[in-house]
């Protein structure tokens, strides 16, 4: 082909490490955000934690140092942030500083570092059973039969595998019988917590009933009703109930009250998963009839450069130290302001946020209205997707409690006025008016479309529905009671 110059225009964004390192910290939670502090503190020597212990001593050492020698050590660091340009030349990639842990940290220091990060969530269920077994004075071959039954039983506290299935996973030379391996699963269902080793929940419900006083009101009328009418009981037939019991219906509430004292799920007593915290990133407080919204000082570390390590920059040389200086010192300006912009984007969406949902904070979740990422976008003029990071994860502590701000975003429902109601106000009215139901005649999915469409709401029965299961809310055949 023959040569030939063109001239073409094209646009690129470029993503600097700048900004990846801003967008970055944006989406990260309080929690994350503290271990990325912690990190940085860690790998960059200009950092430092502007503690007011650390502005106390300093204001404290001020007298012993003259005046003279404070305007001259002023002027130096003046000086030499003039010579540092804008933008430095880094010779290593933004990763190798920020997403890996510190090269500092031997061999030991990080099986250390490793067995410190190790989640201690609590004693687990079984082996809270084997201390059990341990001490209760079993022999090694029902020792080793507890064992096998132990370890069969799941997080709820139920036996997952029949008798027959346990005796046919056994070597055929440990000779055992059906009898022997049911007398050490009796033994077993005797340990803390009470209905543990259970095979069906009537199982579950009568070991317990079992353990109580035998002059216990209503034990006997319990036993018999777990044990043999208790799919009854389940699917709601009282009057069934009552005609094989021959008990009352006022004799069934007293009966039906001490069953509801029982726990069906007693392996959720011991064990479980270790608690997430939340750290609310702004807090929401009323001050003179106004809102205010203000940023959680415990959520975002402060934190500047340390004056000593920058008062080194000031040889013009090229020197290896002097650069690493020079560098450390620029990327501690660059994590400084991005978590500036940070701190600054999160507080100006939570005010937006506040001033749409006032109504929220006012009177509750019936008063929340509709609101979506593009209404904050165009707000603060900013895109949806750093709304939607900056919602992420994030934290607000109201008066009415802790809330995720995407919690206050929701789809709306049209009223009949012709305006706009929050799917989290009808929420809350579906809630509500299943509160203040009567138990024994609870309302159907078409009835509270109906109450709600008398106040001005109109939604779908299915739109009910699917509300209702979101809240875990069962229907109106399975909540109806007699107490």
């Amino acid at each position: 082909m023959k040569p030939s110059i063109q001239l073409r225009l094209s646009q690129q964004l470029t993503m600097t490490p700048q900004l990846q390192q801003a967008i970055k910290l944006l989406q990260l939670s309080a929690l994350d955000l503290q271990m990325e502090v912690q990190e940085a503190l860690e790998t960059n020597p200009m950092l430092e934690l502007a503690e007011d212990e650390v502005e106390a001593s300093g204001e404290a050492e001020a007298p012993s140092t003259s005046g003279s020698e404070a305007e001259d050590r002023d002027l130096d660091l003046e000086r030499n942030d003039a010579d540092i340009p804008a933008d430095l030349p880094v010779d290593s990639a933004w990763d190798d500083i920020y997403d890996v842990p510190s090269s500092n940290s031997g061999p030991d220091e990080g099986d250390e570092q490793e067995f410190a990060n190790v989640s201690h969530g609590g004693e687990s269920l079984q082996e809270h059973l084997l201390w059990q077994a341990s001490l209760a004075h079993f022999n090694d071959r029902d020792l080793e039969l507890a064992r096998l039954l132990i370890d069969a039983i799941d997080e709820r506290g139920y036996l997952g595998a029949t008798l027959e299935e346990l005796l046919a996973s056994l070597d055929p030379e440990f000779e055992v019988e059906l009898d022997e391996l049911e007398a050490v699963l009796h033994r077993i269902q005797t340990f803390d917590p009470l209905g543990v080793g259970a095979r069906n929940l009537g199982e579950c419900l009568s070991l317990q009933l079992r353990q109580l006083p035998a002059a216990t009101p209503w034990r006997s009328e319990a036993l018999n009703l777990v044990e043999n009418h208790l799919e009854l009981l389940g699917s709601r037939d009282y009057a069934q109930v009552q005609r094989r019991m021959k008990i009352s219906e006022d004799e069934l509430r007293e009966v039906i009250q001490l069953i509801q004292t029982l726990n069906p799920r007693p392996g959720n007593e011991v064990g479980g998963e270790e608690p997430q915290y939340v750290v609310p990133d702004v807090t929401v407080r009323k001050h003179r009839g106004s809102w205010l919204v203000e940023l959680n000082p415990e959520a975002s570390p402060r934190l500047r450069v340390n004056p000593s390590y920058a008062a080194l920059v000031r040889r013009a040389d090229n020197s290896q130290d002097n650069n690493f200086l020079r560098t450390q010192l620029q990327e501690a300006r660059w994590f400084l302001k991005s978590i500036q912009s940070r701190n600054e984007t999160l507080l100006k969406v939570a005010t937006c946020i506040v001033e749409h949902q006032r109504g929220f904070l006012e009177h509750g979740e019936e008063a929340m209205k509709p609101l979506v990422l593009h209404d904050i976008a165009e707000a603060v003029e900013m895109h949806e997707s750093t709304i939607s990071r900056v919602t992420t994860q994030k934290y607000m502590l109201t008066p009415r409690g802790i809330f995720e701000l995407k919690y206050f975003f929701s789809s709306h429902v049209s009223t009949a006025s012709g305006g706009e109601a929050s799917s989290t106000a009808i929420r809350a009215l579906i809630k509500k008016l299943i509160a203040a139901e009567h138990p024994s005649k609870p309302l159907s999915d078409s009835k509270i479309a109906k109450i709600l469409s008398d106040q001005g709401v109109n939604v779908a029965r299915r739109t009910i529905a699917k509300y209702r299961e979101v809240m875990a809310i069962p229907p109106s055949n399975e909540r109806k009671r007699l107490l």
